[in-house]
């Protein structure tokens, strides 16, 4: 029973920490991918408007880079306080992988953005753009060993276990296991449309309090332009991702769709729209169905077979499968709603044709995008739940059980740890809303030209030499 208590609450405490960590490096990647697009469109038509993009954004990138470092501090170190068994049994992959986002990425990250943010006026303005550069493709690298690492616990390949630890045969399989592709482009994509919705939304609302808006209008079109394209392209990943899931992880693609009772040979799959999933009596209580779609959904076929969760022991099943189902649709649902509000904006303002005083008069718009602020976050959290939850009860698919990798200590220490990180967590957060608003409510630099570089004064001293 004390085993039980203690991997319940490591579950619940590494849950914690992920759901709050995640929030910031996803706008750390989108917002740095947007500085070093503003700073190249400034350097190329020398259009100052894109300087003090550049500039005021920069401030928020900063703020949040801070926030995402101490935030996933405790998350390396639960690996050996409280999954021991994890790191002993998977350690030379996961161990390496790990290491190699500390030495790439963060490093990379950490090293330029204090030129990134102390550079203007000091260094020359194509050395300002590398350093932006740098701090961008630092994030992106993090991204994708986090994403290896992940992906690979879901579909693990290229290793054998030998004394009970994994032993890599084929590092090359192992980083590029068959969930990789779609677990990296399906999350950087979600980072990118986190913070493209952040800068549309904090830009709709000056707008919609007629704040700077000539400020807040250029920005809003540059995301805008971003998002009709990025929306749509998601969805598809996301599409092809959930195909990936029903071939690679069955079990979690019958839970996520409240699919019980695998198909007959010749017949089609049916797709509940909403359901109520029961495990103790491996039906739904009710279902609201549409005949044969899940087939199509699943397979992209018209009688596809899709494994019901009965194929499946009640062992291996996916625990807390209200919670799975709902968090997939709330995921998929906020996708639509975004691809729907951005080709409708971009409908707007071709319509309006770039005239400023009709879109302020796109109230009922600029309104609905200061409402969207939370939803890619949600949406973030919702598909980590998909992902997580729905991979139980492994936390190495198929070879590893989660009750097999938690730590024996003491489940007092785990609850003290707990309510440690929450409420350090919760100093963060309230010290991020302070000086974010701060921030928002000083608003962009009012002086369109930016401040002179040493460019002039490194060519008189090669002059003089």
């Amino acid at each position: 029973m004390q085993l039980t208590n203690v991997l319940d609450l490591s579950r619940a405490q590494f849950a914690m920490t992920a759901i709050f960590h995640i929030l910031w490096p996803i706008l750390t990647i989108s917002l740095s991918a947007f500085l070093v697009l503003v700073e190249a469109l400034w350097l190329r038509t020398g259009n100052h408007a894109y300087y003090r993009q550049a500039r005021f954004w920069g401030k928020l990138l900063v703020l949040n880079f801070a926030v995402g470092v101490v935030s996933g501090i405790p998350m390396e170190f639960q690996f050996g306080t409280n999954w021991a068994g994890f790191s002993r049994y998977s350690g030379q992959f996961f161990g390496n992988i790990l290491g190699f986002e500390g030495a790439m990425a963060f490093m990379l990250e950490a090293g330029f953005i204090g030129v990134m943010m102390l550079g203007w006026g000091r260094v020359p303005r194509g050395v300002h753009l590398f350093a932006t550069s740098m701090v961008a493709l630092g994030s992106s690298i993090s991204a994708f060993w986090i994403m290896v690492a992940n992906s690979w616990m879901q579909t693990p390949a290229g290793v054998t276990v030998e004394n009970g630890k994994i032993v890599v045969t084929d590092y090359a399989a192992a980083i590029f296991n068959p969930d990789m592709v779609w677990g990296v482009t399906h999350m950087w994509l979600a980072a990118i449309e986190t913070g493209m919705f952040v800068i549309a939304g904090i830009s709709a609302w000056n707008l919609f309090r007629r704040r700077n808006v000539e400020f807040f209008a250029h920005s809003f079109r540059i995301v805008l332009l971003i998002l009709v394209f990025v929306a749509p392209i998601q969805i598809w990943l996301g599409d092809s991702s959930g195909g990936s899931v029903f071939r690679t992880q069955p079990a979690k693609g019958a839970a996520i769709e409240g699919h019980w009772v695998t198909n007959a040979p010749g017949t089609a799959a049916s797709w509940s729209l909403l359901a109520w999933p029961n495990q103790k009596t491996q039906s739904n209580d009710w279902s609201l169905e549409v005949p044969g779609m899940l087939s199509m959904l699943a397979t992209h076929t018209l009688h596809g077979e899709v494994k019901g969760l009965k194929d499946f022991a009640p062992a291996d099943q996916p625990p807390m499968l209200p919670l799975l189902y709902y968090a997939f649709r709330v995921m998929a649902g906020i996708g639509f709603l975004f691809m729907v509000l951005a080709l409708w904006s971009a409908y707007v303002f071709r319509k309006t044709r770039g005239n400023l005083e009709q879109l302020l008069a796109q109230r009922k718009l600029l309104l609905a995008w200061v409402l969207c602020i939370p939803l890619p976050y949600v949406a973030v959290e919702a598909g980590w739940i998909v992902r997580e939850v729905g991979r139980q009860p492994w936390v190495v698919y198929g070879l590893l059980r989660t009750r097999d990798a938690v730590s024996t200590v003491a489940a007092s220490s785990v609850t003290l740890s707990m309510a440690m990180f929450f409420a350090f967590y919760v100093v963060l957060l309230i010290t991020f809303f302070v000086l974010a608003r701060n921030w928002l409510r000083a608003g962009p630099d009012p002086s369109p030209t930016p401040p002179s570089t040493i460019e002039a004064d490194v060519a008189a001293t090669v002059t003089e030499y």
